[in-house]
This record gives structure tokens, sequence and C-alpha cells, in this order.
């Protein structure tokens, strides 16, 4: 734990009063019943509270449902995953031996979910003010950085509105095929605008991204050279 409190002290800037919360909130189910599933669950709001506070405050002219999908875009599983990443934490990560072997230490949702169990953890041991500031530090390039929000809206409603915004008819989205296995199925999707003879594929595990997928590649091409 010596290595992985100097880390912490290092990365977050922070010590703990009681390093069997540390401990703990590094600990994966598949080591022990002592986990940080609960840990977990405590951080995550935490996490919610104070990133909310801090988009409120940076973007003022922003709308509710903008402030969800800023929030939403910094604390969903894959961003919290890929910071996780960048500073380190599976390195850290106590594993039971079959998670040690099949690479658990850089699994998404091992990652994200230790990420949070540490907030949840810090908030217990020091109280709210020391965990909002744990999270700002380690937010503080993306706070810096908040996305423009016409980048956080779906593809789908930005390929809508821009077919709409020129009079020309709807995409068409079709299943193209499925491959693989009932629970690693990936899906093939085709997205037309007959207007521009233009057809895009996108393909993903769910039907729905793919689509996403599709009508990205086709705003791609419909507005390539426009820039």
């Amino acid at each position: 734990m010596k290595k992985a409190e100097s880390w912490l002290d290092k990365t977050l800037q922070y010590r703990f009063e009681n390093a069997e919360l540390f401990q703990q909130a590094l600990t994966h189910r598949s080591a022990t019943s002592h986990n940080n599933e609960r840990l977990e669950f405590l951080g995550d709001a935490v996490l919610d509270f104070v990133i909310s506070d801090a988009v409120y405050r940076a973007r003022q002219d922003a709308s509710e449902g903008d402030l969800s999908k800023l929030r939403a875009s910094l604390v969903k599983d894959e961003s919290l995953a890929q910071l996780a990443l960048e500073l380190g934490l599976g390195e850290h990560l106590i594993l039971g031996s079959g998670e040690r072997k099949s690479g658990g230490h850089r699994r998404a949702s091992i990652l994200a979910d230790a990420l949070e169990a540490i907030f949840g953890a810090v908030y217990l041991d020091s109280g709210f003010n020391a965990a909002s500031a744990v999270i700002e530090h380690v937010f503080a390039k993306r706070l810096r950085e908040l996305p423009d929000l016409e980048e956080l809206r779906d593809p789908k409603t930005r390929l809508q509105e821009w077919l709409q915004a020129r009079g020309m008819e709807l995409p068409q989205y079709e299943l193209a095929g499925v491959t693989g296995k009932a629970h690693k199925q990936r899906f093939d999707v085709s997205c037309t605008v007959a207007a521009v003879s233009a057809v895009t594929r996108g393909e993903s595990t769910t039907r729905r991204k793919a689509e996403q997928l599709a009508a990205a590649e086709m705003i791609h091409v419909l507005t390539e050279g426009q820039e």
C-alpha cells in the first residue's frame, strides 16, 4: 500500500487519515467481499453534485438540458475510465487472481468504479470539501476545456436538423446485418439520404450506437468541404 499511498499523494494530492478506506476503495469484488462497491455508490453521488456545480458555474448561459449533457460527458463510465488510465490508477487496484490474469487493471468498468470509490472514500475520511477539492483537481483540465454544446448533441438529431433546414427528406436507417453470439453481437446499420444518393455505415454493439455512428459519418459526408 505504500506505493499506492505515494501515488495518491502525488497524483490526487490527498492523504488518508484512515488508510483502510483507501485500501477498500482500491479493492475489486473479485478479491474479497470487503470491496469498493459501497464506496463507489457514495462516490458516484458526490461526483455528480460536484461536477453539476462546476458546469453550472462555468456555463451560466446553458439550459438545464445542456448542463445535463455537459455533466454526462464528464461522468459517464467511458470518461471516468479514460481519466483513471491517465492517472495510472490501474497499477494499484487490488484484484482477484482471475481478474489480474485477464487484464482487469485495464478494464473500463473496473477503473471507473474504483475512481468513484476513491471519491467516496475521501468523503468519508475528510468530508465533502475534501472530496470536492480532489474531484476538482482531477477534473481541472476537462473543466477548463468543456466541449461545445453542439458537440454533445447526438449525431442522429444533428443530421435530422441539418436535412430539415434544407427541406430534404429524413434519412433512412436499415439493419444490414448482425454478427457474433447473443452476448457479443455486432450490429451493422446503413444510413441513406436519398436526396444526395449517399449511404454510410456504422457498426457497434447495439443497433442504436450503430445508427449514431452511421449518422455521424453521414454528417461528415454532407458537410465535407463546407467548413
